[in-house]
């Protein structure tokens, strides 16, 4: 048998896989050696294949019978877990790019190492030793076997049932929206961080992070100090003190204490985890042997009867089922006072979740244990108020001496009387262990207890701070993100953790800080609460949570129940706990990181922008509501800042601005999608509100067709085509020329309004590189500050402002575009205070404390002279006194006076006063005046003289005529030229040119020292003028004019009305 089996390998292919992978299959096995002939044979390639001797030819199979993968039939990718994974572990599906047979892009993308993957050596916990008993040792704290005994005596049995009562409703509640926030996907490490900044955003989530952290640790000094107290009064039985038996022992052995626990858990998870059950045995062991000995009573022991511990009885039970508030420790005590110092007993829901990213299945672990937790826990604490209250006088006086038949009669006490009583719920924290079976059992569980939720607050605290320096939310909490060990443990965080919990341990009054905790854990539980509510209320399509009993409105009343009762505690801890909240609210805002988690406040900006829109679609146009929403046709906004920049200046604040960049070449969708973040990351970092967008593939006059088409949607659509001037029209292609006349004249037809910008050195600044020798946004010795620059702050680095676009490099082949995209600006190195060049090493010289001047030079390297400086920041920096002179020389719907009057009413224009030209019909020229004065008035128009143009009829001045003959002289038509200017139309449009010729002469005349000149736009008439002609009118009108000129016309729709 060992003969008939064997591998034999043959150079070539069968012709299976050669014909799979190009997309056919052969289904005649008769051609299998014929396909093979075929088909190329790639060299050096063998192949096993598997004779079967004797019977091999009856398992031999066709192409037709054969069996092949998927993988070798289609490169789709099936639905699988690890596609969708946010991490390096992440299996990438085919791109579209790759599915429709695109060019491989061979541009190498570095992954991103913020969130790196777990070692295959890192522990996983179950529900129960994750989950489960963490709670628990964090519940059964310091009240347990210290405290509950006194709130029992302040309270009564009723009303610490009911404190208990609303605790447990806070806790179920809150487990109720925490359980439904942990299944709605996978929940990393970071606890209640990482689900509330996952929910509701990083500003919100970072700021309670903060603050829960900061309770944690100083809920670990609270349970420290309760295990010193316990032990102190351990010591003094024995007549053993260290220095006062009192809060210097305390300081002391806590300090001890803490640092001992950090050691633990700096060992790791597995030490921590045995310490654990060793101490959940303890405190059962110790909650049992109280239960029993307070049933079985002090069977007739007078020296436990003279304590207080008389055993149950109605009566007892009837004394100390009413409250006796009382003071104590500098404090008249009531019930929120009480509840206060209580509360934190029952803050340790959260222990689950504190350590998610260690559980195998955070999202089933986490409702199961804590809800298990809750209830073991809150019927314990029945049970002892109920022994406790039922079994044990409010005051004794430990003297057998005052029994009265064996029996303890508190009426009868004389210490009650002079308030000297030492023993009774009141009066000490001892009762437990006199009550329990076995005394020395009491003091391990309350060692254990105290201890144990040390350990889990210890604990959660680094593991939090690193989650917030890992996303670099706050720049002084990156440093305590660095892991070390194969379990990537958080050192530096147990450091900062061990001296804030110190820092607090040496205050030793255990009372003082339980009100403070007590707010920390409220205002986390009511912002957890609140997750919930906003995502089940908002239902973005991503809130699938697998927990599905939650509900959105228990979750609001357990929002509004925390923090009532956050005031009602103590109102002054509440407003510092929120102002604290809301200040690292503010500092998120301020930095803005970049952080992107899908959370529910952006689903609530889209729904809230989405209901908006609509309910705007369904509102009538009203000419008191117009804005001009205007669409920028400056190609790439880093070559046309100034274009862009006199485009915000009529929308900011206001009203909506797209810029439009028409690429004749069709790209790749990467390499469009990057153009496109690239020019909107731009325009972001100048704090433009704008909307940028390309289209490829598309002539110029077809693209701005486009583009005016579909911009926008609904009301919230352009209205105004903003373009610059073409000032080489006169020595480009006639097509180019036609072009931008058909741009124009389509833009009206689409009834938009048109404005027109001129700047004397042009407004395409692509050529120039900046180079800075002086800090950002330094001010030059004219006093120009470089605006154009994006303002470096503490959340981002400069950007590069200038993006050329290499035309000569764009690949046909492919129909891809590549855009060269070099670094003209300087990266700054804040680690250091000197500059470097992007991409070179050569360091610039450090900044002098005298700001030097801001310099430009042009791709050559020559100097650029300061008036191409000042046009580039023309519309940017603060205006000196001048004025805006409006020529409103047709009523177009008064777009033309409006637009420099929104252009006065910014800051950096305010000195520029308005002053408005208008032309008259020449009868009765004071009357219109009058008239045109009175409509400004009630147009609300500010400004500050009014010119009635004169002589606009009059011929122009020869030389006028003989410049405007010159320039049209190359587009007159003759046999060269078939599609020039003609005779006829020169002849038919020469009362028009004369008025223009007019125009330019009176503008030149009147505002020579202006700092802004607005006219009338003459209306482009395809079937009446030439493109050359009309772009003559518009050479003529805006040529000797040193300042700014924008060229505006409505579309005849009103923009302005006389009526309130």
């Amino acid at each position: 048998m060992a003969d008939r089996f064997q591998i034999l390998k043959v150079n070539g292919t069968d012709g299976t896989t050669a014909g799979a992978e190009n997309g056919t299959v052969s289904t005649d096995g008769n051609n299998e050696s014929q396909q093979q002939n075929s088909l190329p044979q790639p060299e050096n390639r063998r192949s096993s294949r598997l004779s079967f001797r004797g019977f091999g030819h009856f398992l031999r199979k066709s192409d037709a019978e054969r069996k092949f993968s998927l993988a070798q039939l289609t490169k789709e990718s099936l639905p699988r877990l690890d596609n969708y994974r946010i991490s390096m572990r992440n299996l990438k599906r085919p791109s579209i790019g790759e599915l429709q047979g695109e060019a491989v892009d061979q541009s190498i993308t570095i992954p991103d190492a913020a969130e790196p993957e777990p070692s295959g050596g890192q522990i996983k916990l179950g529900w129960i030793v994750g989950v489960l008993i963490p709670c628990l040792l964090n519940i059964w704290g310091v009240m347990l076997f210290l405290r509950l005994s006194w709130v029992v005596a302040e309270s009564g049995i009723l009303q610490t049932l009911i404190i208990i009562t609303i605790s447990a409703v806070v806790c179920v509640i809150t487990t109720l929206s925490l359980s439904a926030i942990s299944t709605n996907g996978e929940v990393k490490g970071g606890g209640v961080y990482f689900i509330i900044s996952r929910s509701l955003g990083p500003e919100f989530g970072a700021s309670v992070g903060v603050v829960f952290a900061f309770a944690n640790a100083v809920s670990a000094s609270m349970n420290t100090i309760g295990f010193c107290e316990s032990l102190n009064v351990l010591l003094k039985s024995y007549d053993v003190k260290i220095i006062d038996n009192d809060i210097n022992d305390i300081r002391i052995v806590g300090s001890v204490t803490i640092l001992v626990l950090i050691l633990i858990c700096c060992v790791g998870m597995e030490w921590e985890t045995k310490a654990q059950n060793f101490l959940i045995v303890t405190i059962t062991l110790a909650i049992f042997n109280f239960l029993i000995g307070a049933a079985i009573g002090p069977r007739g022991n007078e020296t436990l009867i003279s304590r207080g511990f008389v055993g149950f009885s109605w009566d007892t039970f009837k004394e100390n089922f009413g409250p006796d508030y009382r003071y104590a420790e500098g404090v008249n005590h009531n019930f929120f006072s009480v509840f206060a110092i209580f509360f934190p007993s029952v803050t340790g829901i959260q222990a689950g979740a504190n350590i998610c990213g260690d559980l195998k299945d955070a999202g089933a672990a986490i409702p199961k244990g804590t809800f298990w937790a809750l209830l073991i826990s809150m019927t314990s604490y029945a049970l002892f108020v109920l022994f406790a209250g039922g079994a044990a006088m409010r005051d004794a006086s430990g003297n057998p001496a005052d029994l009265i038949n064996g029996t303890l009669v508190s009426s009868e006490l004389s210490c009650l009387k002079n308030e000297t009583c030492d023993w009774g719920l009141f009066n000490s924290y001892e009762m437990m262990q006199v009550m329990s079976l076995w005394g020395p059992l009491i003091y391990a569980g309350c060692f254990a207890a105290t201890l144990s939720t040390a350990l889990t607050n210890l604990l959660s605290v680094p593991r939090l701070v690193q989650a917030l320096g890992i996303d670099q939310i706050y720049p002084g909490l990156i440093f305590f993100s660095k892991p070390y060990g194969k379990h990537g443990e958080p050192y530096r965080g147990y450091v900062l953790t061990f001296f804030i919990s110190a820092g607090f341990l040496l205050i030793g009054e255990l009372n003082l800080i339980a009100p403070l905790i007590s707010t920390f854990y409220l205002a986390s539980y009511a912002l957890i609460n609140f997750c919930t509510f906003h995502a089940a209320f908002v239902k973005p399509l991503g809130w699938r949570p697998t927990f599905k009993y939650y509900n959105a409105w228990i979750s609001l009343f357990g929002f509004a129940m925390c923090v009532v009762i956050m005031f009602l505690i103590n109102y002054v801890a509440a407003i510092v706990t929120f102002g604290i909240i809301f200040t690292l609210y503010l500092v998120v805002m301020y930095r803005k990181p970049d952080a992107n988690w899908g959370s529910t406040t952006q689903a609530q900006q889209y729904k809230a922008a989405l209901m908006a829109v609509h309910r705007l679609q369904n509102v009538s146009d009203h000419v008191k509501n117009y804005h001009p929403q205007v669409l920028v046709l400056a190609g790439d906004p880093k070559a046309r800042p100034t274009l862009v920049d006199f485009g915000y200046l009529l929308t900011k604040n206001n009203s909506l601005m797209f810029i439009g960049n028409i690429l004749p070449v069709r790209m790749a969708y990467k390499n469009r999608i990057n153009l496109v973040k690239d020019g909107q990351k731009y325009l972001d970092d100048r704090k433009i509100k704008a909307f940028y967008n390309i289209i490829d593939g598309f002539s110029v006059e077809d693209g701005i067709s486009a583009l005016i088409k579909t911009t926008g949607f609904g009301k919230m659509a352009p209205n105004i085509v903003l373009v610059g001037y073409k000032p080489d029209w006169s020595h480009c292609h006639k097509e180019e020329v036609e072009s931008y006349f058909d741009i124009l004249y389509n833009a009206f037809s689409q009834r938009m309004g048109v404005c027109v910008l001129r700047l004397t050195n042009g407004l395409d600044f692509s050529e120039l590189r900046h180079d800075l020798k002086a800090p950002i946004n330094g001010t030059n010795k004219q006093g120009i500050t470089n605006e154009l620059i994006p303002a470096a702050n503490a959340a981002s680095e400069l950007l590069h402002i200038d993006s050329n676009l290499n035309l000569a490099s764009m690949d046909s082949t492919n129909l891809s575009y590549n855009a060269a995209q070099p670094a003209p600006l300087p990266n700054v190195n804040r680690n250091s205070r000197s500059y470097k060049l992007s991409g070179t090493n050569i360091p610039m010289p450090e900044p002098e404390p005298e700001p030097e001047p801001v310099l430009y030079h042009t791709k050559g390297g020559s100097e650029l002279p300061p008036d191409i400086v000042n046009a580039m920041t023309i519309f940017t920096r603060k205006q000196p006194k001048g004025t805006i002179d409006v020529f409103w020389l047709y009523d177009d719907g008064g777009l033309t006076i409006l637009l420099p009057y929104i252009i006065s009413m910014r800051s950096h224009w305010a000195n520029s006063k308005l002053r408005v030209f208008a032309m008259c019909h020449g009868k009765d020229e004071d009357q219109e005046e009058k008239s045109m004065a009175s409509l400004l008035t009630k147009f609300r128009i500010k400004y500050s003289e009014l010119i009635m143009l004169k002589g606009v009829c009059e011929q122009p001045r020869p030389d006028t005529i003989l410049k405007h003959k010159r320039l049209i002289e190359p587009f007159r038509r003759s046999p060269r030229n078939e599609f020039g200017i003609t005779d006829e139309e020169l002849n038919n449009m020469a009362e028009k040119t004369h008025r223009q010729l007019r125009i330019h002469e009176l503008v030149v005349q009147h505002s020579s020292n202006a700092t802004l000149v607005v006219m009338s736009l003459p209306m482009p008439r395809k079937e009446a003028i030439s493109a050359p002609l009309y772009m003559s009118w518009l050479e003529m009108l805006t040529s000797d004019i040193k300042c700014p000129v924008a060229l505006a016309r409505g579309n005849q729709t009103p923009v302005l009305t006389l009526y309130s």
